[in-house]
């Protein structure tokens, strides 16, 4: 018993690590934008169109240095989940493997956040600069966002935060109770295997919806969308279990409380 109840300190880390990077995140995506924590020397007059942004060195430099942390936040995230590296972590690490690849992402996208360059002077898609606008944009983005954010930690409890943390999978090898994923249902795991984002949509609307939509927020949004949509790879098989899924919990919901008249 005493190997495996060092399992759960690594665990925890990796849960606190996560989290931590989840809430860093919000920050990132969502308060910084939103309450204008990107400086902008220089002021709007000074941003360059889109032709000039093409020549400019102090554009390009940064915009390929953020292009490369996000290909390397990809590249983590995409290798560590394919079957065959799945398979080594759990033959090295055992029970460990979602812990593992929980806290590499959390670390890559710590490196996304700490070391993003902005690009003040770059052109904007578009910006709310004039009254009302200027007030009520962010203002509507702002509640957007916390809807979204809101959905989003919705969703992740029902899909079992403490399985998507690796947490779940220490509990039980701790208590004999086997792998937790060995209790679903064949059609629960190949949606699982389908739908690796659960909250696209969520996600999507906090990337894209800014009051100013610059170069840098730009590239943000454009690859991890790009990332998002191939990630997802759902049939009309997993449409129809979803379909079944939400119709028996309505059901569930439906049904008259015991003791009721």
């Amino acid at each position: 018993m005493a190997p495996a109840l060092l399992l759960i300190p690594a665990a925890l880390a990796s849960f606190i690590l996560a989290f931590g990077t989840g809430v860093e995140f919000v920050r990132f995506t969502s308060l910084r934008p939103l309450l204008g924590g990107i400086p902008e020397p220089g002021g709007p007059d000074a941003r360059q169109g889109w032709l000039a942004a093409l020549q400019d060195r102090s554009i390009l430099v940064p915009l390929a240095w953020d292009l490369g942390l996000l290909l390397l936040f990809v590249g983590q995230h995409s290798l560590m989940a394919t079957e065959t590296v799945k398979a080594w972590m759990s033959r090295y690490f055992g029970v460990l493997q979602r812990s593992l690849y929980v806290a590499c992402t959390a670390l890559a996208l710590q490196l996304v956040m700490r070391y993003w360059e902005p690009v003040p002077r770059g052109p904007v898609l578009w910006e709310a600069r004039a009254e009302p606008w200027a007030t009520w944009v962010p203002l509507l983005c702002f509640v957007l966002h916390v809807i979204s954010w809101l959905l989003i930690f919705s969703i992740l409890l029902v899909f079992d935060y403490a399985e998507l943390m690796g947490l779940k999978q220490v509990y039980y090898h701790v208590l004999g109770l086997g792998e937790p994923l060995a209790l679903k249902s064949p059609r629960a795991l190949r949606l699982f295997s389908h739908l690796r984002h659960p909250v696209c949509v969520e996600l999507l609307t906090v990337l894209w919806v800014v009051p100013t939509l610059g170069t840098d927020r730009l590239l943000l949004a454009l690859l991890l969308t790009l990332y998002l949509g191939l990630a997802h790879g759902l049939d009309q098989q997993d449409l129809r279990y979803l379909r079944a899924q939400l119709q028996r919990k309505l059901h569930l919901l439906s049904r008259p409380q015991e003791g009721e008249a």
